[in-house]
């Protein structure tokens, strides 16, 4: 439980840095500042969503293999939700990328 709650501080954080940089107006004398911010955010967002994405796949997978050497029968039930699901995961990574793509743009 103590490894789910550290991955959920480490999305809220990421999720404050890079909300809050999208705010930022044009770049002033304090240009460096922001885009050294910029570039933080835009690589933790995605170094977030990487590792939080791997990890849910894996569990998603192996909860759907397990579940299938239990009872091969059940294959075609538990093999397209299992698909459907990493595809649902694997977008919330993509929506982290393009972020991260956005902020890189600002810089």
């Amino acid at each position: 439980m103590k490894k789910a709650s550290f991955i959920f501080l480490l999305v809220v954080v990421g999720m404050l840095f890079s909300t809050s940089l999208f705010g930022a107006e044009e770049i002033t004398q304090t240009g460096a500042e922001l885009k050294k911010w910029l570039g933080f955010s835009a690589a933790f967002a995605i170094g977030v969503a990487a590792l939080g994405g791997a990890l849910a796949q894996g569990r998603a997978a192996a909860a759907a293999l397990e579940g299938i050497a239990r009872n091969p029968g059940a294959k075609s039930a538990v093999f397209t939700p299992m698909i459907l699901g990493l595809a649902l995961i694997e977008s919330l990574v993509i929506y982290a990328l393009i972020i991260a793509f956005m902020l890189v743009g600002k810089i």
